[in-house]
């Protein structure tokens, strides 16, 4: 089986064009080629590769969004055939995971460290730009793959971004073109916004620019079959057009970008702070300021490739620019080919009579000669300079280069290292330069540079667009500075890990996020402090902001929620922490010319890459079998739905070390396994059996907090924390909140190390091979001594060395009260191989005895007892355990899913005089910390 993948970032990374890495043997297209007319008739009737199913499902949660893509394809033919998958994905975006299923073969991909040596891996290249190579803003994702004749084919392919606020809003664009109509081809996107969602629309669908590829739609506001459900909060939107409303679209299946704009309800001026899990996002929008006064100088290429319809377009759009200048704007125009020609020897401020000449002075330009990139830009930069030291207007207003070209410096200095240091060194951080590329010849990548070190944006027009509606468009998003020189703090001792905090300028429509960590969860409220100019004044805001974080229940049913992405089960807000700090060591690495610093910076973005599962300039991404044993694709019930960046492949029917041996029969349910467990909101039970003796206690943890439930590391090497989420209470409950488990996480470190994670979604087990099973199909694995048996949404049991097994029961909601979550329980099954000095919330009681000291009179043990006291019905009973004395009552719990109810001995008080210790002492620093606060004695004692 041949393999053939390639992913094309417009990165500096690899040279060649993408046609390259796929040759093929497509006779029937080669130019010239004559033969008999019935050979050419058989060759027009080739039966192609058919795509089955096209989804695409997008989950935006607070601006950021995971999406998923989803294809099946069959081979037809009575030949192998190679199958090609290609996907448009944005510029911004980073692929997380991409899954093949061959046939019953399933082949994930690993993203690691990024190696010299080439193999079997997904590939980047540099994106050439060309006609089917994707379009403006987007990178084309492809892969390959030769199957045999009525074989079948899948692919998932999931990525993130942050959504870029532009103009008041943030637009989510999803590439639909499958290459061919498509019998089941949908698009879901939701957005969950805690703010509140405002403006949502759809646009219709954005063609693709290959001439005659589509025929239009009309005036039509949304895509056929398109259905909007919203509310305050939450929209949901599916598109879901049949092949018939396909084919009026574009018979080639090249339907276009599915658009969907939305902005957000804004209250506080300070912006909007989001926490999870110790991780806080800041969005900073202010709106209703004065704006700032620009100093604009407008830099235009004239050499003489921006002869024509370039040249005649950006005039144009230069015109509208003028007449849009507000009164208190100043500008001046240069002109730029092997020569540099200013239109004044300095700044003019918006008159009528100044804006009419400057338009003559445009109109009058002619193209001729080469591009002097540097010496344009320097002689724009020294304009400004001496406007804002002679007028003395650098803290009222914003200076700005606008720089339009289509070429490369072949004039004066050459050098892209050189021009990027001479104009860093001119515009000593109080210039910014905004740049727009047009055409396939432009240095696109000298443009972007210029651009991202000195605190510009950058634009690339293709040859086919209108240069001057994109001109128009850019100017747009930069015409209304409101601050400048912006600073935000947060006291020192409370964050850690904050992604950049100075910006240069904030241009209404737009948004400034920052990310970090809390270096504290148990923080109420963060000090903020925003730090600013505008047009009137130096601005100072300050705020404590409530931290509350976001209530659970608002996850979307059914959608692609933000989980994986390393051990705990990350949330959403540190998935775009990670994202930011990558992006930013990224940037950091790329314009850094200090060699150890460099380096310094690219195993820094490297390694949290890795850790993050992001496909980078600095790493890459390896195909791997797989050991899982498939159904056939097209019996799959679904392959639309992921869990956020995770594989996840609903076809899966069992799992298996080596292909061959049959599979053991998944866990039943209702098996009744050992009482000690914890489930719930937590309620703990701990049976004692040799006492015929069932202890129970609550822990009342706060969200976020790790907790060490079984801790052998040092003895079986075995450790099991469960990480709790939050809900609000009950009414007229006597609790303020209520506490269940989320994530139950297992390291199994003998024979070999093995990390296993547990959510109601999905499992990941982590040894080497990375595994990622779905918790709503039934599977088993099994591998260096470790089991994991799933039963749909039921339970997953875990067994180590066959000598310790735990049981993780599912609790899901249909239909949640604001008081409900889906969670887990955890039982131990098994516990003979954990050794005698086993400790934590369940295990310090394994291999334990109890008595009781005291009892009312007339209970006992036996059957046919009379009824049980209950708590404040008589005198309480002392239990004596481990050396321990703790008043005890009686009471009743159901555990088994409610399926069973045991008598316990209760003690209250978070077990206080029960438990070894305190509770702080059980709470780990990480889902798979082995650390203990304990000896290793048999009591454990303090």
């Amino acid at each position: 089986m041949l393999l053939l993948l390639g992913l094309c970032l417009g990165l500096p990374l690899c040279a060649g064009s993408l046609g390259e890495a796929w040759p093929r043997d497509d006779t029937s297209e080669q130019v010239g080629f004559r033969g008999p007319r019935q050979v050419r008739l058989l060759q027009r009737l080739k039966t192609k590769p058919l795509m089955t199913e096209f989804s695409v499902k997008s989950t935006i949660i607070s601006r950021y969004a995971f999406t998923t893509v989803s294809c099946r394809m069959l081979n037809r033919a009575s030949e192998d055939q190679e199958i090609e998958f290609q996907m448009q994905v944005p510029a911004a975006a980073f692929i997380t995971n991409f899954t093949m299923l061959i046939g019953d073969k399933v082949y994930q991909g690993e993203i690691r460290e990024r190696e010299k040596k080439t193999g079997d891996k997904v590939k980047e290249r540099r994106n050439k730009t060309s006609e089917d190579d994707g379009e403006k803003g987007t990178e084309t994702f492809r892969a390959s793959v030769v199957i045999p004749s009525k074989d079948k084919a899948a692919f998932l392919l999931s990525y993130e971004e942050l959504l870029q606020r532009r103009l008041g809003k943030y637009e989510h664009v999803i590439s639909v073109r499958p290459q061919q109509l498509v019998g089941r081809l949908t698009v879901e996107v939701n957005v969950l916004e805690r703010s509140g969602v405002t403006s949502l629309e759809v646009l219709r669908l954005q063609h693709s620019r290959q001439k005659g590829s589509v025929r239009g739609e009309g005036d039509s506001e949304l895509p056929p079959s398109t259905v909007i459900n919203q509310n305050d909060t939450f929209a949901k939107i599916i598109f879901k057009p049949s092949v018939v409303q396909q084919a009026k679209i574009a018979q080639n299946g090249i339907l276009g970008d599915f658009i969907v704009r939305y902005d957000v309800n804004r209250e506080q001026s300070i912006g909007d702070i989001q926490v999870l899990n110790g991780y806080f996002v800041h969005y900073f929008a202010p709106k209703d300021l004065p704006p700032l006064p620009k100093n604009v100088v407008f830099v235009l290429d004239s050499s003489a490739s921006m002869v024509g319809t370039k040249l005649r377009q950006t005039k144009d759009a230069l015109f509208t620019i003028l007449h849009d200048l507000r009164p208190q704007d100043h500008f001046n125009i240069i002109g730029f080919s092997n020569r540099i020609k200013v239109w004044k020897d300095h700044l003019v401020s918006v008159t009528p009579d100044n804006v009419r000449d400057g338009k003559v002075y445009i109109h009058h330009m002619s193209p001729s000669g080469g591009t002097d990139i540097n010496g344009a830009l320097q002689r724009a930069i020294r304009l400004l300079t001496d406007y804002v030291a002679q007028d003395d207007v650098g803290d009222r207003s914003v200076s700005l280069v606008i720089f339009l070209t289509d070429g490369k410096p072949t004039v004066g200095e050459t050098h892209t290292l050189r021009i990027l240091n001479n104009t860093r060194e001119a515009a000593r951080g109080q210039i910014c330069i905004f740049t727009i590329g047009i055409g396939n010849d432009v240095d696109f990548k000298l443009l972007e540079k210029l651009s991202l070190e000195n605190c510009g944006l950058t634009r690339h027009v293709l040859e086919e667009d209108d240069a001057g509606s994109q001109l128009v468009g850019f100017y747009d998003e930069i015409r209304t500075p409101l601050l400048s020189d912006i600073r935000i703090d947060y006291p020192p001792a409370a964050v850690e890990r904050v992604t950049r905090t100075l910006f240069p300028n904030y241009f209404n429509g737009s948004e400034i996020v920052i990310a970090g960590k809390l270096a504290h969860r148990t923080v109420e409220r963060l000090h903020v402090e925003v730090t600013a100019s505008n047009s009137k004044k130096f601005v100072v805001l300050k705020a404590d902001v409530p931290v509350e974080p976001p209530e659970a229940g608002n996850d979307v049913a059914g959608s692609a929620r933000p989980e994986g992405g390393g051990a705990g089960d990350p949330n959403h807000v540190q998935r775009l922490w990670s994202y930011l700090s990558t992006k930013e060591l990224l940037s950091a690495w790329l314009h850094s010319s200090d060699e150890r610093d460099k380096e310094r910076l690219r195993q820094k973005a490297q390694a949290l890459a890795v850790a993050s599962r992001f496909l980078t300039p600095v790493t890459s991404m390896h195909l791997k079998r797989s050991g899982l044993q498939t159904d056939k694709p097209e019996d799959a019930q679904s392959m639309s739905a992921a869990t956020g960046p995770e594989p996840v492949m609903q076809s899966l029917r069992g799992v298996s070390p080596q292909p061959g041996p049959a599979l053991k029969k998944p866990y039943n349910p209702r098996i009744k396994v050992s009482k000690t467990s914890v489930d719930g909101d937590p309620h703990f039970v701990v049976d004692f059996p040799l006492s015929n003796l069932t202890v129970c206690f609550n822990i009342d943890g706060q969200p976020g907090d790790i907790l060490r439930l079984v801790s052998d590391h040092a003895d079986s090497g075995v450790t099991v924390n469960g990480e709790l989420i939050g809900a609000p209470a009950p009414p007229g409950g006597h609790k303020k909140q209520r506490t269940y488990f989320r994530t139950i996480t297992i390291l199994a470190n003998k024979p070999e190390r093995s990390y296993l994670e547990i959510t109601p979604s999905r499992v990941i087990l982590d040894g080497g091979d990375r595994l990622v099973l779905p918790c709503n199909r039934s599977a088993v694995v099994g591998r260096r001594g470790l089991e994991v048996s799933v039963s749909a949404n039921a339970n997953v049991t875990v067994t180590i060395q066959g000598t310790i097994a735990f049981v993780v029961l599912i609790h899901l909601y249909k239909k949640p009260a604001p008081y409900q979550r889906d969670h887990l329980g955890f039982y131990i099954s098994s516990s003979r191989g954990l050794s005698s000095s086993c400790h934590g919330l369940l295990g310090q009681f394994l291999s334990r005895d109890a008595t009781l000291t005291r009892e009312p009179a007339g209970l006992s043990e036996g059957p046919g007892r009379p009824p049980l006291p209950r708590a404040g019905d008589g005198p309480e009973t002392v239990l004596k355990v481990r050396g321990h004395q703790v008043p005890v009552v009686r009471k009743q719990r159901r555990i088994y899913n409610g399926e069973e109810q045991v008598d316990c001995w209760f003690a209250r008080s978070n077990a206080a005089g029960l438990l070894d210790g305190e509770y702080r002492d059980y709470l780990a620093a990480h889902p798979f910390d082995s650390e203990t606060a304990f000896g290793l004695g048999p009591s454990g004692g303090l």
